[in-house]
């Protein structure tokens, strides 16, 4: 791989990725011509401007993240055997983590595979590929995945709009097998999940502990699951006992699946979908007076951009006043937020405004993150973008 093409970083440009940081951004990068000139996607050299090899990165020259890191071995392959080798590697660690094949297979640059998201559903796969490099590699991915898991259907849900910012198409379409119909288990329950039409990759894995964690204050309690879409706060409630639960959801195609999910574990008489935009149904419930003992507020992304992150926090401030304001005296309240961009601590200052604004007392229970199939790369902190809150009310 001598004549793979070389990418030198600026004069002092190179301190993070000397510190193991794998992104090498426009601006540290010695851009010429030529390298202006390489598809998005290849695969390079990285050296900084005093000879030290980097290993092998995606390069793209169009991208504020100019490169990504692949293989500490400039010469690594990067090719089918590669890749299947890395999700080999992915796959070894979620079987010690799990019992059953219901998980996130890989999760981008904590697994080594930069812009790459891969869910597993049983015999089902939804793949994500983020960045132009992923993009390109598809058909190696696709082939690791049919040698390692022989899967029924793998999807593309390619329609992030981060792809944008590698000048990349958006669209969602079945790479092998045609039926984007899956269903995950998690805590004894089923769910149908649409690979094709539903939101993201299909299924929150990365609430799973959390989940499990207000299950367990929910039993003979009331709940709302805001921004339920299958419903997997709610009917982990309903399964641990809650005595009704509330599905919340703008999307009437993610509440039907819950319902159905519901119907099949035979809680159907508990659970009471209603179809409406949560943040204003909010409003009219505390307006009106309607409490429950437990509440979960997990929207999705405030925050797309850095820019966002004033209007973001003002956002998490107002949804934990209204739910704090319909959670009853003595209840229990999780909120989260998916957004990367937003840290915890202003995250956690955000809550607490808005409990604060809502006249009530409360107390951290725990502040969460992601699941162990979410693994966090010690130098990216981007990684860890799931920040949840558990409160106790007074």
């Amino acid at each position: 791989m001598t004549d793979r093409p070389l990418i030198r970083l600026n004069p002092g440009a190179d301190r993070r990725v000397k510190a193991g940081h794998p992104w090498a951004f426009s601006n540290e990068v010695a851009m010429t011509p030529a390298l202006r000139a390489l598809p998005p996607g290849t695969v390079v050299r990285l050296e900084g401007d005093d000879g030290v090899r980097h290993g092998a990165w995606h390069f793209n020259p169009h991208s504020l993240i100019a490169a990504r890191r692949l293989d500490a071995d400039p010469a690594a392959p990067c090719d089918a055997g590669w890749f299947r080798a890395k999700l080999a590697a992915c796959l070894a660690l979620r079987d010690r983590l799990f019992d059953a094949p219901f998980y996130r297979l890989v999760h981008a640059e904590a697994d080594g595979l930069p812009g790459l998201v891969i869910d597993r559903y049983g015999d089902a796969v939804a793949l994500q590929a983020n960045t132009a490099g992923m993009d390109r590699a598809i058909p190696d991915i696709l082939a690791a995945l049919r040698d390692l898991l022989a899967p029924r259907v793998v999807v593309a849900r390619n329609d992030s709009a981060v792809r944008r910012l590698e000048g990349l198409e958006e669209g969602v379409a079945p790479l092998h097998g045609t039926d984007g119909t899956a269903t995950v288990e998690e805590a004894g329950l089923s769910f149908p999940v649409d690979l094709l039409g539903g939101q993201k990759t299909g299924w929150f894995f990365d609430q799973r502990p959390n989940r499990a964690l207000v299950a367990r204050m929910a039993a003979g309690r009331t709940v709302l699951d805001a921004f339920c879409h299958l419903g997997g706060f709610g009917l982990a409630a309903a399964r641990a006992g809650a005595r009704e639960v509330t599905l919340l959801d703008r999307s009437e195609h993610a509440l039907d699946l819950a319902t159905q999910a519901a119907a099949g574990a035979g809680l159907a008489g508990r659970i009471t979908p209603l179809k409406a935009e949560a943040l204003e149904h909010l409003e009219r419930m505390a307006a009106s007076g309607r409490r429950f003992e437990v509440v979960v507020a997990d929207p999705p992304a405030f925050a797309k951009t850095r820019k966002d992150i004033p209007a973001a926090l003002r956002g998490y401030a107002k949804l934990a006043r209204l739910a704090a304001s319909v959670t009853a005296p003595g209840g229990i309240l999780f909120i989260a937020s998916c957004s990367h961009h937003v840290g915890v601590p202003d995250f956690v200052e955000a809550v607490a405004w808005g409990v604060h604004r809502a006249r009530r007392e409360a107390r951290i229970l725990a502040t969460t993150g992601a699941g162990p199939d979410h693994p966090v790369h010690p130098a990216l902190p981007e990684s860890a973008y799931l920040k949840g809150q558990l409160l106790a009310l007074d």
